[in-house]
């Protein structure tokens, strides 16, 4: 076990080539060969400076192993944490609590996420009031216990915002807020308050919505981050688009989509999704000028009729021509009995039933966390569900989908 223990002393000390960042496969490899000869027993017999050497080789496991193989993150975590919890080692734990966080909230474990994230931000805490360890013996600077407080509390606020507990979120939010704010870290305030803007729209607090937004431009601005400055007006643009001003959204979107047709690899996803706005918006568009197309020829058949019926009065009672009132053609009748239908002939969409009980509960008011909660679906389900819903009725937000469905008799 001795030959063991200097086999991980020589692997970790060769340097950068062992940073987490360059563990694509035969690095990762390697270095659990090594780590997988340290037995509970030898662990137990280990020096402390063995166990920092360990416990930093768990952690670049678990880093590097991220993208690759979730669960293999986790175990590393777990296999961290044996010697860091029993060690009292606050910076590690913290690391190790708040990526088993990150990894159940994105399985949807929420209440399992919330446990850790608290646990880490305890660790946090201790790390301020002046803990040390041996994997920092000498501290930690204000600058990084900010750092850390802020990734946690933005965690923190992500989880509560996908648990639909939006009061909690914002409190937390306005936390890493306020620490991005006292450090002049711009770029971080941007992107906070996008998120904050996103979240106000899909709740419909338009008011709220564009002052965020207009937060996170204020911010890009200030950092001068280019591609921050665009995302913000990807924002904007949505925001315009919701509210029903399709010239101001094209005017931010299409700002957006030239600097992303110019960067086509700096951020393909945002690129999709504003091109997925601008298609929303011109779709939009075209459908309020086919309706005031239809508008402007129902008022002309309207003011022929009338004065039609005008002509006929005129001439029934011998005030005027007789001759210039003719019948239409074959003898049909004049054009104010055609019984054109003004009226609405709208088709309503097959749904299964699982759309309409979602689609009656929407309309009764509940949000996405009480209708998983009602049917015992998960929340990403029930928002699936209400993306599908607002595809199949063509509305472009959660008013105009229940607008559509009661005027076409189905709630």
């Amino acid at each position: 076990m001795l030959a063991a223990a200097l086999t991980l002393a020589a692997l970790l000390a060769s340097g950068p080539c062992l940073a987490y960042n360059d563990h694509r496969g035969h690095n990762l490899d390697s270095l659990e060969r090594v780590v997988a000869r340290w037995t509970p027993d030898a662990i137990d017999k280990a020096s402390e400076h063995e166990l920092v050497k360990l416990n930093r080789a768990y952690r670049n496991l678990m880093l590097g192993w991220n993208v690759l193989n979730g669960e293999k993150a986790a175990f590393y975590a777990r296999k961290a944490l044996q010697i860091s919890e029993k060690h009292q080692w606050m910076e590690a734990s913290y690391d190790a609590y708040r990526y088993l966080g990150q990894i159940l909230y994105g399985n949807e474990l929420y209440d399992s996420a919330k446990v850790y994230y608290l646990k880490s931000l305890a660790c946090v805490d201790a790390m301020a009031a002046g803990a040390t360890s041996p994997t920092n013996p000498d501290g930690y600077s204000q600058h990084s216990i900010d750092d850390a407080y802020s990734s946690l509390y933005g965690s923190i606020g992500n989880l509560y915002n996908m648990m639909d507990s939006i009061p909690q979120a914002m409190a937390w939010y306005e936390k890493a807020g306020a620490l991005f704010e006292k450090n002049g870290w711009n770029e971080s305030n941007s992107v906070l308050w996008y998120n904050i803007g996103e979240t106000w729209v899909d709740e419909g607090d338009m008011k709220k919505a564009a002052e965020a937004y207009e937060k996170s431009l204020a911010y890009a601005d200030a950092s001068g981050d280019s591609l921050m400055i665009v995302d913000a007006w990807k924002g904007l643009g949505r925001f315009y688009a919701e509210s029903g001003k399709a010239g101001k959204a094209l005017s931010y979107l299409r700002k957006a989509e030239a600097y992303y047709a110019a960067h086509p690899k700096e951020a393909p996803n945002f690129r999709t999704e504003n091109l997925e706005y601008m298609s929303s918006v011109l779709h939009q568009q075209k459908k309020h000028l086919a309706w005031v197309a239809f508008g402007t020829i129902l008022l002309a058949l309207l003011v022929i009729s009338v004065m039609v019926a005008f002509r006929r009065r005129r001439a029934a009672d011998g005030g005027g021509d007789a001759g210039s009132v003719q019948p239409g053609p074959s003898g049909s009748a004049p054009l104010q009995d055609s019984g054109y239908n003004t009226g609405s002939n709208l088709q309503a969409p097959k749904l299964s039933a699982k759309e309409r009980e979602i689609l009656d509960l929407i309309a009764r008011g509940y949000t996405s966390s009480q209708i998983a909660d009602t049917i015992c679906l998960s929340n990403e389900t029930i928002r699936w569900y209400r993306k599908k819903l607002l595809v199949k009725f063509d509305a472009s937000n959660t008013a105009e989908l229940l607008s559509i469905a009661k005027d076409a008799g189905i709630i």
